[in-house]
Protein backbone atom coordinates (compact mmCIF):
# COMPACT_ATOMS: atom_id res chain seq x y z
CA UNK A 1 0.00 0.00 0.00
CA UNK A 2 2.83 2.41 0.86
CA UNK A 3 4.58 1.62 -2.43
CA UNK A 4 1.41 2.41 -4.41
CA UNK A 5 0.98 5.82 -2.75
CA UNK A 6 4.64 6.66 -3.33
CA UNK A 7 4.49 5.61 -6.98
CA UNK A 8 1.25 7.58 -7.53
CA UNK A 9 2.83 10.71 -5.94
CA UNK A 10 5.90 10.39 -8.22
CA UNK A 11 3.63 9.99 -11.27
CA UNK A 12 1.71 13.15 -10.36
CA UNK A 13 4.95 15.13 -9.86
CA UNK A 14 6.38 13.93 -13.20
CA UNK A 15 3.09 14.68 -14.99
CA UNK A 16 3.05 18.18 -13.45
CA UNK A 17 6.60 18.93 -14.68
CA UNK A 18 5.86 17.58 -18.17
CA UNK A 19 2.67 19.69 -18.34
CA UNK A 20 4.53 22.78 -17.13
CA UNK A 21 7.29 22.25 -19.70
CA UNK A 22 4.73 21.78 -22.46
CA UNK A 23 2.87 24.95 -21.43
CA UNK A 24 6.07 27.03 -21.41
CA UNK A 25 7.04 25.61 -24.80
CA UNK A 26 3.65 26.46 -26.32
CA UNK A 27 3.74 30.02 -24.96
CA UNK A 28 7.24 30.55 -26.36
CA UNK A 29 6.29 29.08 -29.74
CA UNK A 30 3.18 31.24 -30.01
CA UNK A 31 5.09 34.42 -29.16
CA UNK A 32 7.90 33.95 -31.68
CA UNK A 33 6.06 35.87 -34.39
CA UNK A 34 4.66 38.50 -32.03
CA UNK A 35 7.98 39.91 -30.88
CA UNK A 36 9.38 42.76 -32.98
CA UNK A 37 13.04 43.42 -32.27
CA UNK A 38 14.35 47.00 -32.47
CA UNK A 39 17.30 47.66 -34.77
CA UNK A 40 19.22 50.77 -35.70
CA UNK A 41 20.38 51.33 -39.31
CA UNK A 42 23.91 50.25 -38.31
CA UNK A 43 22.60 46.98 -36.90
CA UNK A 44 20.59 46.39 -40.10
CA UNK A 45 23.70 46.96 -42.24
CA UNK A 46 26.10 44.87 -40.14
CA UNK A 47 23.70 42.02 -39.33
CA UNK A 48 20.93 41.94 -41.97
CA UNK A 49 17.59 40.48 -40.86
CA UNK A 50 16.25 37.23 -42.30
CA UNK A 51 14.03 37.61 -45.38
CA UNK A 52 10.48 38.37 -44.24
CA UNK A 53 11.51 39.02 -40.61
CA UNK A 54 9.36 41.74 -39.05
CA UNK A 55 11.31 44.16 -36.86
CA UNK A 56 11.32 47.79 -35.71
CA UNK A 57 13.72 50.23 -37.34
CA UNK A 58 14.47 53.47 -35.56
CA UNK A 59 16.59 56.52 -36.16
CA UNK A 60 16.34 59.98 -37.67
CA UNK A 61 14.66 60.74 -40.98
CA UNK A 62 17.62 61.89 -43.06
CA UNK A 63 17.29 65.47 -44.28
CA UNK A 64 16.60 65.85 -47.99
CA UNK A 65 15.31 62.29 -48.47
CA UNK A 66 11.58 62.62 -47.79
CA UNK A 67 9.75 62.16 -51.12
CA UNK A 68 6.05 61.76 -51.65
CA UNK A 69 5.12 59.37 -54.44
CA UNK A 70 1.89 58.37 -56.13
CA UNK A 71 -1.08 58.38 -53.76
CA UNK A 72 -0.09 57.70 -50.17
CA UNK A 73 3.39 56.26 -50.87
CA UNK A 74 6.30 57.96 -49.13
CA UNK A 75 10.02 57.23 -49.55
CA UNK A 76 12.70 58.40 -47.11
CA UNK A 77 15.93 57.28 -45.50
CA UNK A 78 16.52 56.44 -41.84
CA UNK A 79 19.92 57.21 -40.36
CA UNK A 80 21.69 56.86 -37.04
CA UNK A 81 24.57 59.08 -38.12
CA UNK A 82 26.83 56.21 -39.17
CA UNK A 83 24.63 54.28 -41.63
CA UNK A 84 21.51 54.95 -43.65
CA UNK A 85 18.70 52.59 -44.68
CA UNK A 86 16.25 53.56 -47.46
CA UNK A 87 12.64 53.14 -46.39
CA UNK A 88 9.20 53.12 -47.96
CA UNK A 89 5.76 53.51 -46.40
CA UNK A 90 2.26 53.57 -47.83
CA UNK A 91 -0.33 55.28 -45.68
CA UNK A 92 -0.96 58.38 -43.63
CA UNK A 93 2.06 59.61 -41.69
CA UNK A 94 1.84 60.93 -38.14
CA UNK A 95 1.61 64.73 -37.91
CA UNK A 96 5.03 65.10 -36.30
CA UNK A 97 6.86 62.97 -38.89
CA UNK A 98 9.44 65.00 -40.77
CA UNK A 99 13.03 65.34 -41.89
CA UNK A 100 15.54 65.41 -39.06
CA UNK A 101 12.97 63.97 -36.65
CA UNK A 102 13.14 60.66 -34.80
CA UNK A 103 10.98 57.80 -36.01
CA UNK A 104 10.32 54.15 -35.32
CA UNK A 105 8.75 51.99 -38.01
CA UNK A 106 7.59 48.38 -37.98
CA UNK A 107 8.13 46.37 -41.14
CA UNK A 108 10.56 44.15 -43.03
CA UNK A 109 13.33 44.38 -45.58
CA UNK A 110 12.59 43.96 -49.29
CA UNK A 111 16.01 43.84 -50.89
CA UNK A 112 17.93 46.79 -49.47
CA UNK A 113 14.79 48.81 -48.64
CA UNK A 114 12.89 48.78 -45.36
CA UNK A 115 9.16 48.55 -46.13
CA UNK A 116 7.20 49.88 -43.17
CA UNK A 117 3.72 48.68 -42.35
CA UNK A 118 3.41 51.08 -39.43
CA UNK A 119 5.13 54.33 -38.48
CA UNK A 120 4.94 55.09 -34.78
CA UNK A 121 4.04 58.63 -33.86
CA UNK A 122 5.98 60.75 -31.43
CA UNK A 123 4.19 62.25 -28.46
CA UNK A 124 5.45 65.78 -29.08
CA UNK A 125 8.25 67.53 -30.94
CA UNK A 126 10.84 66.76 -28.23
CA UNK A 127 9.95 63.11 -27.60
CA UNK A 128 12.14 60.36 -29.00
CA UNK A 129 11.86 56.64 -28.12
CA UNK A 130 14.52 55.34 -25.72
CA UNK A 131 15.79 52.81 -28.28
CA UNK A 132 16.40 55.58 -30.84
CA UNK A 133 18.20 57.76 -28.26
CA UNK A 134 20.40 54.81 -27.22
CA UNK A 135 21.28 54.02 -30.86
CA UNK A 136 22.10 57.68 -31.61
CA UNK A 137 24.21 57.99 -28.41
CA UNK A 138 26.11 54.83 -29.42
CA UNK A 139 26.97 56.50 -32.74
CA UNK A 140 27.86 59.77 -30.98
CA UNK A 141 25.31 61.90 -32.86
CA UNK A 142 22.61 62.41 -30.23
CA UNK A 143 21.78 66.01 -29.37
CA UNK A 144 19.53 66.56 -26.37
CA UNK A 145 16.56 68.85 -27.10
CA UNK A 146 16.82 72.41 -25.77
CA UNK A 147 14.09 73.25 -23.29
Amino acid sequence: MKGLKKRRRIQIIVLTFVSLGLAVGLVGWSMKDGINYFRSPTQVMTDPPRPGEVFRLGGLVEKGTLMRGQGAEIAFSVTDGANTVPARYTGVLPDLFGEGEGMVGTGSMEGATFVATEILAKHDETYMPKEVIDALKKQGVYEAPQS
